[in-house]
């Protein structure tokens, strides 16, 4: 019977020990999201206010006045989705420290593309809706990684969400409409706030299924892939805030 008890008593160890690496890993691994993550939305503040502050480089893609796009403003201004669309093809290829540059290299794309918004709005409001977009995110994403509910099948309900917002904000460039600017807004923020939830539930459910295979490389540019997705989630809710409640110049 000691015996019996001691084998049992080392199984229970064992397992105990297997569970508390397993936390530990998926710690490790949504640490890596979150940091590369705030990483990339540093360095796009960074180069928005850069750009933006100064008219001289501004106005190489904008009118400093009017905020009008030249031709090189338009191809920013659709560059960061052509950027996604190409990662996503080549992540297979990209070693992870290759998709880590990729990324940085993405944001500081962004950076440029958002430059306007600190001649269009109060610095003041640009600080006060990115804290504000900061409490939700942190809320919505702490959310999503501890409910115990399944939200998988929201995924394309708001992929769908994502697709006509995107229509209806390229229709709005011709028509320019404030009504459907509002409108867009309004559902930007609802969408991307669900899927903050819903991409921090799959990040963490991808880890539980591919931790066990063992495969550092594919964690890595997992992690990295998890980091762009929550980037796209925070700085979307961000400017979709900012419409809603920035104060313009």
């Amino acid at each position: 019977m000691a015996e019996f008890d001691t084998t049992h008593m080392t199984g229970r160890t064992a397992a105990g020990t297997r569970t508390a690496a397993f936390d530990e890993g998926l710690r490790a691994h949504m640490n890596k999201v979150y940091g590369t993550m705030s990483v990339g939305t540093l360095l796009t503040f960074l180069v928005a206010w850069a750009v933006g502050t100064s008219p001289a480089l501004l106005g190489i893609f904008r009118d400093p006045v009017t905020l009008s796009p030249n031709i090189l403003g338009w191809i920013l201004m659709f560059a960061p989705l052509i950027m996604v669309f190409a990662f996503g093809a080549a992540i297979n290829r990209l070693s992870a420290a290759g998709a880590q540059l990729f990324f940085y290299a993405f944001s500081a794309v962004m950076g440029l593309s958002m430059a306007w918004i600190f001649v269009a709005f109060t610095g003041y409001s640009i600080a006060q809706v990115f804290l504000i977009t900061s409490i939700a995110f942190a809320g919505l994403s702490l959310w999503g990684y501890t409910t115990k509910k399944d939200i998988s099948a929201w995924g394309s309900f708001l992929i769908m969400g994502v697709i006509g917002l995107l229509v209806a904000m390229i229709v709005n460039i011709f028509l320019q409409s404030p009504a459907i600017m509002f409108a867009i807004s309004i559902l930007g923020v609802l969408i991307f706030a669900g899927l903050t939830a819903y991409d921090t539930q799959k990040i963490k459910t991808e880890y539980i299924q591919h931790a066990a295979h063992g495969d550092s490389e594919w964690l890595a540019k997992s992690a990295i892939m998890g980091a762009l997705t929550l980037y796209l989630d925070f700085i979307n809710m961000f400017m979709f805030l900012l419409q809603l409640f920035g104060n313009r110049e």
